[in-house]
């Protein structure tokens, strides 16, 4: 019995470890860890073992067994307690601490082509405009346009009492043919030699005389018809039927909007660049979203000593009339070819004291996330809602555009692709 005993723990045995082996090698399914039948191959063994020996040196074989027992026993909780807990509450209270990654909007650093550009700040001037004055004092008699007309050249504005200019006028005209007449008469006498040549050229004299008078009330009486002096639109009344009105006193405006012009400053410097002719763009904050496109017509023939400033006169067409003199425009003037320039949203830019920066998104060293990076650039000139960058920076690389308040080198992040700025409908003016 003890035989079949022992064959039956010894055949256990080798059937725990072929099945520890066979799922070693995978050979069959994985119920449970390798270990398991091991263990139980190892322990089936030993009890073979023990039941073959002596029973002297079985007590002792199971004094060494229950002692290595023990101390591996106390060694397993001297090992929990001093190495796997410690690192436990270690890994737990960094776990607990570390901190959690920020959500942040990021867009890759792109190359754009920007031609070059001279930025300037512009007022609108009138391609003709004047203010309509009397030439001669007098009270109004007539008023033939309203605040805001469109009027041709020519067409009547104002009148001035001229009752006495056309009495003057009537006089004139009496003197005038009396005059004609004495000379036709001073001719014939001087023909039949009854009068003499001195006569006939007093008479001429005080023919020119009348004609001159005559000529000089007319033009009284047109000074006081005021008219337009070209086709434009008018400004607002200043003057109502039967008021006295000064020499010189502004009736109303007169100007003349399609074209106009936009006169701007520019920099000495940009002379070796800015040219007639070429391409110029402008906006105004009555139309925002609205660009207007026209041409340089001219430039000041001198530089302003006190801002070393030059003038410069662009062109635009103005069909509709929306465009009025002494609006503010923003002026780009393109002055040459373009050029590639590495670009990212303004909105990236940390501006501090110690220079110019951005957070660069990488991935952790430790794998499995984002981290930043804080890297100082040197930026360029700013276009709209783009700024470019000049140092510091590679096409390709994402920096963070929104939520970089909440950031510092190093701190984990997230990426949220819904979470970037909208571009405002109308970029705000340094």
């Amino acid at each position: 019995m003890k035989r079949l005993t022992n064959w039956s723990l010894i055949v256990l045995a080798l059937a725990a470890g072929a099945f520890a082996a066979a799922e070693r090698q995978a050979a069959i399914p994985t119920l449970v860890s390798p270990l398991v039948p091991a263990a139980v191959a190892a322990l089936l063994a030993l009890v073979v073992v023990l039941r073959v020996l002596p029973l002297k040196a079985r007590r002792v074989a199971v004094f060494l067994i229950v002692l290595v027992g023990l101390a591996a026993l106390v060694g397993g909780l001297v090992y929990v307690q001093f190495v796997i807990r410690p690192a436990m509450m270690k890994s737990f209270l960094a776990a607990s601490f570390a901190p959690k990654p920020t959500m942040v909007s990021a867009e890759a650093a792109r190359v754009e082509t920007w031609p070059p550009e001279l930025a300037a700040i512009g007022t609108l001037r009138a391609y003709q405009g004047v203010v309509i004055a009397p030439q001669i004092a007098g009270i109004v008699t007539a008023i033939h346009f309203e605040s805001g007309d469109d009027v041709a050249a020519g067409d009547a504005l104002v009148n001035i009492d001229d009752s006495v200019e056309q009495a003057d006028l009537a006089n004139g005209l009496a003197q005038l043919k009396n005059a004609n007449v004495t000379l036709d008469r001073q001719k014939t006498l001087a023909i039949s030699g009854n009068t003499p040549q001195s006569s006939v050229d007093a008479a001429i004299a005080a023919r020119d005389s009348a004609a001159a008078t005559v000529e000089r009330t007319r033009a009284v009486i047109a000074q006081k018809a005021i008219k337009a002096p070209f086709a434009g639109r008018l400004g607002l009344r200043n003057v109502d039927l039967g008021q006295y009105v000064a020499v010189g006193a502004s009736l109303t405006t007169l100007q003349r909007l399609d074209p106009i012009y936009i006169d701007f400053p520019a920099p000495e410097g940009a002379l070796k660049t800015l040219a007639v002719g070429q391409t110029v763009k402008a906006t105004v904050d009555a139309m925002p979203g609205r660009e207007f496109v026209g041409k340089v017509a001219a430039i000041d023939a001198r530089v302003s000593a006190e801002s070393r400033n030059v003038i410069a006169r662009a062109q635009f067409a103005n069909p509709d009339a929306k465009l009025l003199p002494g609006m503010f425009a923003d002026v780009a003037v393109t002055t040459g070819a373009g050029g590639e320039v590495l670009t990212l949203p303004r909105t990236a830019i940390v501006y501090s004291l110690y220079g110019d920066n951005v957070f660069v998104v990488n991935p952790a060293p430790s794998g499995g996330g984002l981290v930043v990076e804080r890297r100082f650039v040197k930026v360029g000139e700013t276009r709209g809602e783009r700024i470019a960058v000049a140092e510091g920076l590679k096409a390709g690389e994402r920096v963070v555009t929104a939520g970089q308040i909440k950031l510092q080198a190093g701190a984990p992040v997230t990426i949220d692709p819904t979470g970037a700025l909208p571009p405002p409908a109308e970029t705000p003016k340094p």
